[in-house]
């Protein structure tokens, strides 16, 4: 079997990273799972892991995807692992923090602001969490249409 027809047999695996692994890394993680199939096998972490956000599952929920058993997790957990595809940083943090990601094949950076800054009423923090999501989506069809 050539390793071209092995290629096409295994899901590409991708890495959302993120500071805190809380929100816009679990968001595009569950898009990703949400719409990718089984052509991906899709993972996030983060530098300095906490827990994931209540208002980034509210907003998943909202549109169908439950993310509330994922869990924040730490980017250690991913360096004995076998190579990932392709890591995809999401905040400017983690991209400094982690410029290059030693076990994998390809690396970009698609930044978002952080929803968890968003000061105010409960609506409009939950409404600033809609809001990278939606970008988060758009983001993924344009990368979908080119796989």
């Amino acid at each position: 079997m050539s390793e071209q027809t092995t290629s096409t047999q295994q899901p590409m695996r991708i890495l959302f990273l993120c500071t805190h692994n809380s929100s816009r890394s679990q968001m595009a993680e569950g898009l990703l799972r949400a719409r990718g199939g089984s052509a991906f096998e899709v993972l996030s972490a983060g530098t300095e892991p906490r827990r994931v956000h209540p208002l980034a599952i509210k907003a998943m929920r909202e549109i169908g995807i439950d993310i509330s058993q994922h869990r924040a997790k730490s980017l250690e957990e991913f360096r004995e692992q076998p190579p990932v595809d392709l890591v995809i940083t999401v905040c400017d943090e983690a991209a400094e923090a982690c410029p290059f990601f030693p076990n994998a094949r390809r690396q970009e950076h698609w930044g978002f602001p952080d929803p968890s800054r968003v000061e105010g009423s409960k609506e409009e923090r939950l409404a600033a969490f809609r809001h990278i999501r939606d970008l988060i989506a758009e983001r993924l069809t344009q990368f979908l249409r080119l796989q």
